[in-house]
């Protein structure tokens, strides 16, 4: 990706036991005396990857990363034969956030979430905004029903070729019901070639509907079959319960975060992520700032969108 500030290892790692049998990675980069940053990533299961340490400045920042419950480095594994996610939901994970803060001797810190993590930083900051210096928050989503349904089901209305196999994926009796819900059924399947097949179906569709720009290459993460699978359970998992949220929780709660400043990226061909939803949030929001991207869709590599999430990380930076 262009436009960003150039690659960087961390300084610091370790795992934090967090409870429940699980033990979250965590990484340090940056300016130990900076300011502090946690990342958010997406999925959920995407797990924290390398770029995003680039959305800040070093000499600036103290960016914390940590791979969520179930995926990247964490432990136990999603994508293990078989998964228990009973204590893998969004309470848990604004537990880990804290316990994570907590561990690293860190009073309050700028939140930084992406899909997903746009989600589960917005959930964070109303829960702890004392804890919270500044929002940034890139291809926003709250995760609500309605939302979910749009992805899963609305927007092969733009898609139809893709969403069918997609629909086809499942049995023929769970095609015009709860598609997320069969999908984690089949992901959970004690036959390992059907929990493979519902691992690829799902992902090719999530690579079907980022995909907006003309030639746009498949994901190469989604070549790895462990990643897969992890990352098709643990969306599932959290889409099928809305994210463990009161529906519309997010939006109502804005108020709670009058005085945080807060600046969301939002691209305006993100059919993922509709943007009515990051208008919505704004409009709630006291003294929160959107910047629309035309050229964005639902990624952060997307043409714009790594300059403008690097000058918003610059001005959160001084706040």
């Amino acid at each position: 990706m262009t436009g960003l500030y150039p690659e960087i290892e961390p300084y610091d790692h370790g795992r934090l036991d967090v409870g429940d049998g699980h033990r979250i990675w965590w990484e340090t980069c940056g300016n130990p005396d900076g300011r502090p940053a946690v990342v958010l990533h997406g999925g959920p299961g995407s797990g924290a990857t390398p770029g995003l340490r680039r959305l800040f400045d070093p000499a600036r920042y103290r960016v914390v990363l940590f791979d969520q419950r179930g995926c990247g480095r964490s432990t136990p594994h999603a994508g293990a034969p078989v998964a228990d996610l009973s204590a893998n939901t969004t309470a848990h994970l604004l537990a880990d956030i804290e316990r994570l803060r907590e561990h690293l001797g860190i009073d309050r810190w700028v939140v930084f979430g992406g899909s997903w993590g746009s989600t589960l930083g917005l959930a964070y900051a109303q829960a702890h905004p004392d804890r919270v210096t500044g929002l940034l928050l890139a291809m926003v989503g709250t995760t609500t029903s309605r939302e979910v349904r749009w992805i899963t089901r609305d927007v092969g209305r733009i898609f139809p070729a893709a969403w069918q196999r997609f629909r086809d994926g499942v049995p023929e009796a769970d095609r015009d019901g709860d598609l997320v819900a069969a999908y984690s059924r089949l992901l959970h399947h004690p036959d390992a070639s059907v929990r493979e097949r519902a691992a690829r179906d799902w992902c090719a569709w999530e690579d079907a509907h980022v995909s907006v720009h003309p030639g746009q290459p498949p994901n190469p993460r989604y070549e790895d079959p462990v990643f897969r699978l992890c990352f098709a359970r643990l969306v599932t998992h959290y889409w099928r319960h809305a994210a463990f949220l009161e529906d519309g929780q997010l939006l109502r709660g804005m108020t709670k975060l009058a005085g945080v400043p807060g600046i969301m990226v939002h691209g305006r061909l993100d059919v993922s992520g509709p943007m009515d939803i990051a208008w919505e949030l704004h409009q709630a929001w006291p003294g929160s700032e959107l910047v629309v991207i035309d050229e964005a869709g639902h990624s952060v590599a997307d043409p714009g969108m790594p300059a403008a999430l690097v000058a918003a990380s610059g001005r959160l930076a001084g706040v």
